[in-house]
């Protein structure tokens, strides 16, 4: 009899509550992306800069928000690109060469093995705007893998302990 009272004292329907209010706020935040990814055409509408290649126009840590259209691409816009791998067609695409603002030189030494172009297909977006530094939490998480753990322990522990 003492077991049966004890399991009743265990509270399984708050615990059940957090765990579906979790399981909404996942849902929500991939329902955001998706929808964003479909108002502006890209398949990664919001990217972090990772490099000073961009100085002095965007910093490491910004955050870029993307748009694709189907205006072509013209000299001067900046684009994010996919580096992968594709066989060249006889498509009739124009062949884009990017370079950061604040690199020496091109970046054909980025692109895939012996690609010396870009095509249409290999750009994610346009840049259309902008917040300065705001992405650099993102840089620290990839660069000290400890810090991400520890966030999503210390996230997951206020999921558990958090009353309604």
């Amino acid at each position: 009899m003492d077991r049966i009272k004890s399991f009743r004292d265990v509270k399984i329907r708050p615990a059940l509550i957090q765990l579906l209010n979790l399981g909404i706020l996942i849902s929500s935040a991939l329902v955001l992306w998706k929808g964003l990814m479909c108002i502006t055409a890209c398949e990664s509408p919001v990217v972090v800069v990772l490099t000073g290649s961009m100085e002095p126009g965007f910093r490491r840590g910004d955050i870029l928000f993307l748009h694709m259209n189907k205006e072509p691409i013209r000299a001067g816009e900046i684009v994010v690109y996919n580096i992968d791998v594709h066989e060249r067609k006889d498509t009739g695409e124009i062949d884009i060469l990017t370079k950061g603002d604040n690199n020496p030189v091109d970046d054909v030494s980025l692109y895939s093995g012996g690609q010396l172009w870009l095509n249409r297909h290999h750009i994610i977006g346009r840049a259309k705007g902008y917040l300065p530094y705001v992405g650099y939490l993102t840089i620290i998480m990839t660069e000290t893998p400890m810090i991400k753990y520890a966030l999503i322990g210390v996230m997951a522990l206020l999921v558990i302990t958090t009353k309604e």
